[in-house]
C-alpha cells in the first residue's frame, strides 16, 4: 500500500548544550503550530481511503428493539456498515480499569450519544448520510440520573451484571467504587470546636474543551495487522484495549502518535480507535474518521460533576478540629476512570491543611449522563472547590484574615496526612499564601483611561452593558494539594531508548518514548534533559509509537517526572558506556580516564575540573550507543477499603492563587481583572513552559468557575449543549492577567528534585475567583459555574 502522508515527523533540536535543564527552550513544534502548518491527525490523508462515521443513541436509557442497516448498505459509495453482531471477536468490551464498555451498543444504551453502529465510505458525506438511513427501534427505560435515583429502592440497575473487583466493597451497584477515610475521632473532635461551620456545595460538569476533536487514520496491512495513526493521551493502553477487540496479537497492531490538539484527559479512553481499525480490516482499505464538535461532546469523558458536604470544626485561637465530609461524584454510564477519581477526591479531601480526626466518605456512581473520567485535577478539583470555601467561612466566623487563618493550619514537610502518610518533601503552603498576597493589586477603576473609559476591561466587555455604575471590586484567595503521578499501588514507569553516534563528525542522540505529546512540552524537556546528560547539541526526537515500550499516560503531572527520569536514566548509562568506550580506547594515554571524574560537555570528554581528555567523535567513530531502559519511582499502595490508611501517593505539588472580581450586582456580570498565582515547581526544567502551563491550568480553572457547564436534562439525560456556542470557554476577553511567582524547593526523590506542575493550578483558580465573587457581594454562592440569576436572585 502506498504510504501514508502528513504524519509526524523527527523533531531536531539544534543549540548550545547551554540549552539543558534551566533553559528557557523554545518548543521544536512551535512555529510550526503558530502558522498552520503543524500536521494534526485530522489532516492524515492516505490517497484510497475510506471515510468512517458512528451513528449514535438519540435516547439515554433504552432497550434496542432492532437495528436495520439495509438502506445504508444499500446507498452508493458504502462499503461497509457495522453493528454489535459484526465485532470479530467474543471481546466486545473495552475500559481504562473495569471492561464495561461495549464497543457497539448491544441489548440496551446507557447514555446519550453511545455508538451504535459504524459506516465506511468514499466520502464523509456519504457516510453520514448512509449513518442517517440506518433504522434503530428504541424502547425507553427509566433513567439514573443521580444518587436519588440511583439509589432508591427498586432503582434501576445501569449495569445488570456486574462483576468487577470494586462490586464487593460497594453498598450498592450503581456505585461504582467508595472510598472511606478514617483517622482520630471526628465525633469528639467536634465536642471540642468553638466554631462549626457545615456546607452544601455542588460542581458542574466540565468539558475538556481541547481544540483538535477526535480523530485518527487506520491502514491495513498486509501481514494481517493494522497501522493506526491516532491523537491520544496513552498509547499503549489503547493498544491492550485495542488488539483483544480485533483478535490481532499486539505486535500486529502499530499505533503512532499523531497531532494532538490538546487532552487534558478527555483522550485517556478511547474513542475512534477501535471503529477505525474494525473498519479497515473489513474493508480491506485505509479508514480515516474526523469528529465534529457536536460528536466531539459525546465522544470522550468529561469531568466529573459533585455534589459534596462539608463539616469542619476549629477553636476560638483558629485551629482546625475535625473534618466530615462526603463527596458524590457522577461517573455517568461507564467506569473510565472514576475509580481512581474516587481516590484522589477522598485522600485530598481535606486540602494542604492539619487536620488530625476526619471522617471522610467519597464515592462514584453510575448513571445514564455521559460518561466523566479523567480530567486536569482529577477529583482534587472537586474537594477544593469545597474546602477552601470552607476555610473562608471559618474565617468569617472567627474573625480572622483568611489568609492567615490558613497559613495557621497549612501543612508543611513532616505533615502527617489522614491517609497516614507523611509528607516527605517541601510542602510550602503558607509559604505560597505570603507570596501571592503579596503581589501587588491591579489599579483600581482600570477601565478609566485619560482617552476615556475602556468597555472592554468592564464586566460585560465588548456586549457595552455595564459602564461602572454598580460595579464593586472583589479580591478572593485559595490554595490546594495535587497528588503527581498514578497512584495506589499502581505500577507507574516509564520507558525511554537513547541512540548516540556521530553524524556528519558531530555526535548526536536520538530520544524515543511513547510519550504523548499533547502541548505539555516533553519534547522540548527530552531534549534538555539529553542535552545535559550527554553534553551534545543535536538532539532527535524520535515520533511516539508502540516500538518502544510503554510511557504512561500523559496524565497526573507525571511525564516529566516518570518519562523524564526514564530519559535521565537511559541517558547517563548510554554516557557510562561511552566513557567505558573511551578507557578502552585511550586510558593507556591519560591517567585522568581512571582517576578522574568524567563528564560529557559540548561534545568532549572532561575531567570534572575542566580538562579535556577526547572528543567524543573518537570516542565512538563509527560505533553507536542504543540503550531502552524502564525507570520506576518509589512504589505507593492502595488505601485501605475501610480507614483510608496507606503511602497512596508519590508526590504532591502546591499551588496559591489570589483572584480579584469586578462584578456588576444590578446585572449579574462578572469580570476576572487578575489570577496571581504562587506555585512550588522543585526545579523549572523549562521556566518559559512552566509558567505556561501555570497560566494554562489557571485559565481552566477561571473557565470552570464562571462559564463552563455540560447542561444534562435532569428527566431525560439528553446533553442540551453539545457545541462551543452553548458551551462557553474562556476567550483571550475573558482571561485576565496572570502573573505567576515560581518558587523551586527541590524534592529530594524526583529527578532534578521536580515537582510536577501541570494541575495543581487548576485547583485553586476556581475557588479563589469564587472567593473574590463572595467578598464583592456577600453571597455565599455554593455551586460552579457562577451565573448571573445567582448574583441577582432572578
Amino acid at each position: 500500500m502506498s504510504g501514508v502522508t502528513r504524519t509526524p515527523t523527527h523533531l531536531t533540536q539544534g543549540g548550545a548544550t547551554d540549552a539543558g535543564i534551566g533553559a528557557s527552550t523554545l518548543r521544536p513544534d512551535g512555529t510550526l503550530k503558530v502558522t498552520g502548518e503543524f500536521a494534526y491527525s485530522s489532516d492524515l490523508w492516505h490517497e484510497d481511503m475510506l471515510w468512517g462515521f458512528t451513528l449514535r443513541s438519540t435516547v439515554a436509557h433504552a432497550e434496542i428493539v432492532s437495528i436495520d442497516t439495509s438502506e445504508a448498505l444499500a446507498q452508493s459509495g458504502v462499503y461497509a456498515v457495522l453493528t454489535y453482531d459484526d465485532l470479530p471477536t467474543e471481546v466486545k468490551n473495552y475500559g481504562l480499569e473495569i471492561q464495561d464498555t461495549p464497543v457497539l451498543a448491544h441489548g440496551k444504551v446507557r447514555h446519550h450519544g453511545e455508538p451504535v453502529a459504524l459506516v465506511a465510505a468514499d466520502h464523509p458525506e456519504t457516510a453520514r448520510r448512509a449513518a442517517a438511513k440506518i433504522k434503530v427501534e428504541y424502547a425507553e427505560l427509566p433513567v439514573v440520573t443521580d444518587e436519588a435515583s440511583a439509589l432508591a429502592e427498586g432503582a434501576p440497575l445501569v449495569h445488570e451484571n456486574r462483576d468487577d473487583h470494586h462490586i464487593s466493597h460497594v453498598p450498592h451497584p450503581n456505585i461504582v467504587h467508595r472510598q472511606p477515610i478514617v483517622r482520630g475521632d471526628a465525633e469528639a473532635a467536634a465536642r471540642r470546636a468553638d466554631v462549626i461551620v457545615t456546607g452544601e456545595y455542588v460542581f458542574g460538569m466540565q468539558d475538556q474543551a481541547f481544540l483538535g476533536p477526535e480523530s485518527g487514520l487506520a491502514v491495513p496491512a498486509e501481514d494481517g495487522g493494522v497501522d493506526l495513526y491516532v491523537a491520544t493521551q496513552w498509547l499503549h493502553s489503547d493498544l491492550r484495549q485495542i488488539a483483544p477487540v480485533l483478535g490481532l496479537p499486539e505486535d500486529k497492531v502499530r499505533m503512532t502518535l499523531s497531532g494532538v490538539g490538546g487532552a487534558f484527559g478527555g483522550r485517556e479512553d478511547l474513542s475512534m480507535q477501535i471503529h477505525g481499525c474494525l473498519l479497515a480490516l473489513r474493508t480491506g482499505k485505509p479508514v480515516k474518521i474526523v469528529y465534529n464538535r457536536f460528536e466531539s461532546f459525546f465522544g470522550h469523558v468529561h469531568r466529573h460533576p459533585a455534589k459534596l458536604w462539608y463539616e469542619h470544626g476549629a477553636t476560638k485561637d483558629g485551629k482546625l478540629t475535625h473534618l466530615k465530609c462526603r463527596i458524590v461524584l457522577d461517573g455517568g454510564a461507564y467506569a473510565s476512570a472514576s475509580p481512581a477519581v474516587v481516590g484522589n477526591a477522598s485522600s485530598l479531601s481535606v486540602g494542604p491543611y492539619v487536620v488530625e480526626d476526619v471522617d471522610i466518605e467519597a464515592i462514584a456512581l453510575y448513571s445514564n449522563n455521559p460518561p466523566c473520567g479523567a480530567m486536569r485535577g482529577f477529583g482534587a478539583v472537586q474537594a477544593c472547590f469545597a474546602y477552601e470555601a470552607q476555610m473562608d467561612k471559618l474565617a468569617a466566623k472567627l474573625g480572622m484574615d483568611p489568609v492567615e487563618f490558613r497559613q495557621l493550619n497549612a501543612m508543611e514537610q513532616g505533615t502527617l496526612l489522614p491517609t497516614g502518610q507523611v509528607v516527605d518533601s517541601p510542602a510550602p503552603v503558607a509559604e505560597l499564601l505570603r507570596r501571592v498576597k503579596a503581589m501587588p493589586l491591579p489599579p483600581e477603576n482600570q477601565w478609566e483611561t485619560t482617552e476615556g473609559a475602556d468597555v472592554r476591561a468592564l464586566p460585560g466587555g465588548l456586549s457595552n452593558t455595564t459602564h461602572g455604575e454598580d460595579v464593586v471590586r472583589g479580591i478572593g484567595y485559595a490554595v490546594g494539594i495535587k497528588n503527581v503521578g498514578f497512584s495506589e499501588g499502581f505500577d507507574d514507569y516509564s520507558t525511554a531508548r537513547v541512540r548516540m553516534e556521530v553524524v556528519g563528525g558531530v555526535p548526536v542522540a536520538t530520544v524515543h518514548t511513547a510519550m504523548a505529546e499533547v502541548g505539555q512540552g516533553g519534547v522540548t524537556v527530552h531534549a534538555q534533559i539529553a542535552r545535559t546528560e550527554l553534553g551534545v547539541e543535536q538532539v532527535t526526537i524520535h515520533p511516539a509509537d508502540t516500538r518502544v515500550g510503554s510511557a504512561g499516560s500523559t496524565s497526573a503531572s507525571r511525564q516529566t517526572y516518570v518519562t523524564g527520569g526514564a530519559v535521565k536514566n537511559t541517558c547517563e548509562h548510554v554516557r557510562e558506556q561511552v566513557l567505558e568506550l573511551g578507557r578502552r580506547k585511550f586510558g593507556t594515554y591519560h591517567p585522568a580516564w581512571a582517576t578522574a571524574e568524567l563528564l560529557l560537555e559540548g561534545g568532549k570528554v572532561v575531567t570534572d575540573g575542566g580538562e579535556v581528555l577526547a572528543d567524543v567523535a573518537d570516542v565512538l567513530e563509527d560505533e553507536a550507543i542504543d540503550l531502552e531502559l524502564e525507570w520506576r519511582h518509589r512504589p505507593t499502595e492502595p488505601f485501605d477499603l475501610r480507614t483510608g490508611q496507606g503511602n497512596g501517593h508519590v508526590q504532591y505539588s502546591f499551588a496559591a492563587h489570589r483572584a480579584v472580581v469586578e462584578v456588576d450586582t444590578a446585572l449579574g456580570l462578572v469580570k476576572v481583572v487578575e489570577l496571581a498565582c504562587a506555585q512550588d515547581v522543585g526545579k523549572a526544567l523549562n521556566p518559559l513552559s512552566v509558567v505556561g502551563q501555570i497560566q494554562g491550568g489557571t485559565t481552566q480553572g477561571l473557565g470552570v468557575a464562571v462559564m463552563e457547564e455540560i447542561i444534562v436534562d435532569p428527566k431525560t439525560a439528553k446533553v442540551r449543549n453539545p457545541s462551543f456556542t452553548d458551551y462557553l470557554i474562556p476567550t483571550i476577553l475573558d482571561t485576565p492577567t496572570i502573573p505567576v511567582d515560581v518558587l523551586e524547593l527541590a524534592d529530594e526523590h524526583a529527578p532534578y528534585g521536580l515537582r510536577g506542575i501541570g494541575e495543581a493550578p487548576t485547583l485553586s483558580s476556581t475557588p479563589a475567583v469564587l472567593a473574590a465573587i463572595r467578598n464583592a457581594t456577600g453571597l455565599e454562592l455554593n455551586r460552579t459555574p457562577v451565573r448571573p440569576e445567582h448574583l441577582t436572585g432572578t
